[in-house]
């Protein structure tokens, strides 16, 4: 069996899809569904089972036998960074996650989990290092606090356990993230409704759409993490393409795929001055030197055939 939290959300389903591919089915999905609309992630995937995540956690704390685990891929998560609630912020993304390691430990269970871009804050440099760590808000830092307990214990462990700092995640199954879903969904739905593609404009000395980010596919981040579950290596290490592509190209090459849509520069939001990432770039030195090899999509091939996605099914009349 394969245990993956945050089944029903974005990476967790694609890791689902992922594994169905290679005919694994036999797969536990734990989340949290007070958003029922997240059921759609599932609905066309095979699980063998369905648990809600505080009876996981109760479980796992109360150190449940869940039979034979081959793997444990931890991607729950509050994710919104605009939350600001800390503690629920650190015992959504510490502890639950300090539970999840020490039962694939006493286990002995590999554990591949998520970690975030957002750990190097307005940094330049993106190497998984603790002098270039700089969170800019609490979701940032409880996935460094994390990422360095972790990292405190690495010689510690049995079975191998692996942080991917996940850099700009777009792709499919993503619909219902709301106001946190990648640029590539909002604009697809900005030209479908009103045939409009909105980009910030400049900001001090950034021009305007040039706000640059590592964009990764969703389906690369799914076999990045198959990977690490089967490499026998522990870390943290970055996941992204390695390429800061701007959010122009995004808009330029979702409106050429669509065959429609205007650009629009809209002024950059007060609330953002001093909490945005202007630029993003992996450093996938420590990645590639695991024995990671994967090719990874460029902004030009994954928004093209998100947009295909999106619109196959906007046409079907199926949720985004």
């Amino acid at each position: 069996m394969i245990i993956v939290t945050g089944g029903a959300g974005m990476i967790g389903s694609n890791l689902v899809e992922a594994l169905n591919a290679r005919g694994q089915a036999d797969i536990l999905v734990v989340d949290e569904m007070t958003d029922g609309r997240k059921f759609a992630n599932l609905a066309d995937l095979s699980i063998a089972d369905y648990m809600d995540r505080e009876k996981f956690l109760n479980l796992i704390d109360a150190d449940f036998d869940f039979g034979s685990v081959h793997a444990v891929f931890h991607q729950g998560a509050c994710s919104a960074t605009t939350e600001w609630n800390g503690s629920y912020m650190m015992a959504n993304n510490f502890e639950y996650s300090k539970s999840v390691l020490n039962f694939c430990q006493t286990k002995n269970i590999p554990l591949v989990y998520a970690s975030s871009a957002a750990t190097y804050g307005n940094g330049e440099i993106f190497v998984e290092q603790r002098e270039y760590e700089v969170p800019l808000n609490v979701y940032a830092y409880s996935k460094m606090l994390f990422d360095e307990y972790v990292r405190a214990r690495t010689n510690q462990f049995g079975a191998s356990v692996v942080g991917l700092r996940y850099f700009n995640v777009y792709g499919p199954r993503e619909g219902h993230k709301g106001s946190m879903a990648s640029v590539a969904y909002h604009l697809f739905n900005q030209i479908k409704q009103d045939g409009t593609a909105r980009l910030f404009g400049a900001h001090g000395t950034i021009a305007a759409g040039m706000q640059s980010r590592d964009f990764v596919h969703v389906q690369d981040v799914a076999a990045v993490n198959i990977w690490a579950s089967e490499a026998g290596v522990s870390g943290v290490f970055n996941c992204g393409t390695g390429r800061a592509q701007p959010f122009l190209t995004v808009a330029e090459t979702m409106i050429r795929a669509l065959g429609e849509g205007k650009l629009q520069f809209i002024d950059f939001p007060d609330h953002l001055v001093g909490r945005y990432q202007n630029f993003t770039q992996a450093d996938l030195t420590a990645l590639r030197g695991a024995g990671c090899q994967h090719p990874f999509r460029s902004v030009e091939e994954g928004v093209a055939q998100y947009a295909g996605w999106l619109s196959q099914r906007f046409s079907a009349g199926l949720p985004i």
